[in-house]
C-alpha cells in the first residue's frame, strides 16, 4: 500500500471486489439424490412400497391389484400400524420401548375384565383400559427421565412385568367372541366394517390413518414435535436451548401407552376376543420395530417421519400378502424383511455420511 493510499480506500475497494460466496455441497444429481432422502425420510420406504405393489401386481394380476386385496393389507397391518406409531415416538427420542406389543394385550384384557368381572359399562371399561396404558406409559417415562436408567432396560424390565401381570390378572381366562359380542358389543367396536365399492374399511384401520396423520401433523407443525426432535438429536443442547426435557420425555411415553392402549382396543375388533395369550405380547415390540426401521426412523433419534413408519407396516404387509398369494414358501417373507431392515439402517448410516 503506498504512501497516498490511506486505510479507508483499501477497504473499500476490497468489498467491492469480493463478495460471500456458498459452496454448493451437492454435485450432479447424486447430490441431489442424498438431500432429498435427508430432508425427506418417507421417501425411501415409499419408494420401496410402490416398488413392491407393482411388482407383486404385474406377477399376480387383478387378483392383487382388487380393492378387496388392497385393504385386507390394511386391516392385516392396522394392529402393527397402531404399534409402529408409538414405537416412532420413543425412538424419535434416542429411545426404544420393548413393552408396547405386551401393554396393548394388557389394556385389552383390561377392558375385558372390567367389564365381565366388575360389570362395569363397556364405555367405561374401555375409558379405564385407556387411563391404564397411559399410567403405565408415565412409569415408563419417569424411569427414564428422573431416574436416568436406560429405555431399553426400562421397557425389557416392563415387558416382563406387564406379561406376568397379564396371565396374572386374567387367570389365563379368554373372554370369547360370542359372549363379547352379545354383552358388550362396544369392545368390538374398532371391528365393524364400512364397505366402500368393493373396499372393506373397519373403524381400527380407520383409526390407524387418523392417528398417523395426527401425529404427523404435530411432529411437523407443532412446537411439541420440534422438541421431540431436538431431545433425540441432542438432549443436552436441546436443555440449553429452553426446551424441558423431562416433560418432553413423559408426555412421549403417556402417549406411547395410550396408543398402544388404543392398539389393544383395536385387537379385540381384530380378533373379536380378549385373549391374554394373544401372540401381540411377544412379537408386537419386534413387528413395530421392524417396521419403523424399515420407515427409515433413525435407531439414534432425530430423524424420521411417522409416514415412514406407516409405510414400513404396510411395506411387511403387501410382502406377507403378496407372498402368500403367491403360493411361496412363509420363510421367504421373513427372508425379505430381513434384508430390508438391514438395507434401511445401510440407508440410514449412509444419509448421515453423506450429510455430515
Amino acid at each position: 500500500m503506498s504512501n497516498t493510499d490511506s486505510f479507508e480506500d483499501v477497504v473499500r475497494t476490497r468489498r467491492e471486489e469480493t463478495h460471500a460466496e456458498f459452496t454448493d455441497s451437492r454435485k450432479g444429481l447424486l447430490g441431489a439424490f442424498h438431500h432429498a432422502l435427508h430432508t425427506t425420510p418417507a421417501l425411501v420406504p415409499l419408494i420401496v412400497l410402490l416398488a413392491a405393489v407393482v411388482v407383486f401386481g404385474l406377477v399376480l394380476g387383478s387378483k392383487f391389484f382388487s380393492p378387496f386385496a388392497l385393504t385386507l393389507i390394511l386391516q392385516q397391518v392396522q394392529i402393527v400400524g397402531v404399534l409402529a406409531a408409538a414405537q416412532s415416538l420413543v425412538i424419535l427420542t434416542a429411545g426404544i420401548d420393548l413393552s408396547v406389543g405386551a401393554l396393548a394385550v394388557l389394556s385389552s384384557v383390561v377392558m375385558g375384565q372390567f367389564t365381565f368381572r366388575y360389570g362395569i359399562p363397556p364405555v367405561v371399561a374401555v375409558a379405564m383400559g385407556l387411563a391404564f396404558g397411559t399410567a403405565v406409559g408415565a412409569v415408563n417415562g419417569w424411569l427414564v427421565s428422573r431416574v436416568k436408567l436406560p429405555p431399553f432396560i426400562v421397557t425389557l424390565g416392563m415387558w416382563q412385568i406387564v406379561l406376568a401381570a397379564n396371565y396374572l390378572y386374567s387367570r389365563n381366562e379368554t373372554i370369547r367372541a360370542q359372549d363379547i359380542e352379545e354383552q358388550a358389543g362396544f369392545l368390538q367396536f374398532m371391528g365393524t366394517t364400512l364397505k366402500v365399492g368393493g373396499a372393506n374399511f373397519t373403524f381400527g384401520v380407520i383409526l390407524m390413518l387418523l392417528l398417523v396423520l395426527a401425529l404427523a401433523y404435530m411432529l411437523r407443525s407443532t412446537a411439541w414435535g420440534r422438541h421431540v426432535y431436538a431431545v433425540g438429536d441432542d438432549p443436552e443442547a436441546a436443555k440449553l436451548a429452553g426446551v424441558n426435557v423431562h416433560r418432553t420425555i413423559m408426555s412421549v411415553y403417556m402417549l406411547v401407552g395410550f396408543i398402544c392402549a388404543l392398539a389393544g382396543w383395536v385387537m379385540i375388533g381384530r380378533f373379536g376376543s380378549v385373549s391374554p395369550s394373544a401372540t401381540t405380547g411377544v412379537i408386537g415390540n419386534i413387528q413395530s420395530i421392524t417396521a419403523v426401521v424399515i420407515g427409515g426412523i433413525s435407531l439414534f433419534g432425530g430423524r424420521g417421519s411417522i409416514l415412514g413408519a406407516f409405510f414400513g407396516a404396510l411395506i411387511v404387509g403387501v410382502f406377507e400378502l403378496g407372498l402368500r398369494m403367491a403360493g411361496a414358501n412363509p420363510q421367504w417373507t421373513y427372508l425379505l424383511i430381513g434384508t430390508l431392515i438391514i438395507g434401511a439402517v445401510t440407508v440410514d448410516q449412509w444419509i448421515r455420511k453423506v450429510t455430515a
